[in-house]
């Protein structure tokens, strides 16, 4: 597993000190209320890119890039930037890797996470639209939808925006609220919903139309909000190729046991795990 460590006693709420995957020495340095996190696997030609136009941004935010066992140089290259790197030993998929974040930000005291991907589909300028209302206190989540109006970038290929639509109306419908854009991993999130993150509940693997189904089920304020995305690398897509049917049955199971389980118990925002 990650080594994540907590802050350590004594040391005031504001600070913290950390050490970078890597074996760099220890620092102090203040932390933000926002922690921005990047889950990278083989993302060395990207993921310093992002990192930067992130930074420039000035959001108010540490940046956390969780490097997925990759095999090149993806940490190396998100420290050289900046960012503070956290490595899984080997790889253990998209939703492990983003659990480790949201541990990390519940630790670490984080009022907020902005979550994004490293291979610049999200566009870092986009961010605020993503953050901000969440800042503000108008929603617990907001998601980066490729479908509203006023959303641009480029075209999602026919066969992969059907699939989106059609789990979009099913959990939609199971829901009880309108979603258009189940897929997208632009996400903003107040503390409370970090807490129920880094908990059980999270998927280990396709924390999709399933997540926005558990989010309303127990009670969170989710909005959509128009963004510009850019085409991702290809072959990267991870629901592409053999793996399309293996997510598809596996959503299908994942939100039929949401529909039907109890209402799950918000989490104690505080608890330290």
């Amino acid at each position: 597993m990650a080594a994540v460590r907590r802050r350590n006693a004594g040391v005031p709420p504001a600070y913290a000190k950390s050490r970078q995957d890597g074996g760099g020495p220890q620092k102090e340095r203040r932390l933000a209320d926002t922690l921005a996190i990047i889950p990278a696997f083989n993302e060395e030609e990207r993921i310093g890119r992002v990192v930067r136009e992130l930074q420039a941004l000035a959001l108010g935010a540490d940046v956390l890039v969780v490097n997925d066992g990759s095999g090149d140089r993806t940490a190396a290259e998100a420290r050289r930037a900046g960012a503070t790197v956290v490595s899984h030993p080997f790889n253990l998929g998209y939703g492990a890797t983003l659990q480790t974040a949201y541990k990390y930000a519940l630790r670490g005291g984080y009022r907020f996470a902005l979550q994004l991907d490293a291979d610049g589909q999200h566009p870092p300028g986009e961010s605020p639209k993503v953050l901000e209302p969440v800042r503000r206190g108008e929603a617990d989540v907001v998601i980066g939808s490729r479908f509203m109006a006023g959303s641009a970038g480029y075209r999602v290929p026919l066969a992969r925006r059907i699939g989106i639509r059609l789990f979009g109306r099913l959990a939609g419908r199971l829901a009880g609220e309108r979603m258009t854009d189940v897929t997208s991993g632009f996400i903003a999130v107040n503390r409370p919903v970090i807490a129920l993150f880094a908990g059980e509940i999270f998927p280990a693997d396709f924390p999709d139309a399933d997540v926005r189904m558990i989010l309303h089920k127990a009670g969170f304020r989710v909005r959509e909000t128009p963004v510009t995305m850019q085409a991702g690398p290809p072959h990267k897509s991870m629901h592409g190729g053999l793996q399309t049917m293996w997510y598809i049955a596996k959503m299908l199971i994942s939100m039929l046991i949401v529909a039907i389980s109890r209402r799950p118990a918000r989490p104690d925002a505080e608890e330290k795990p």
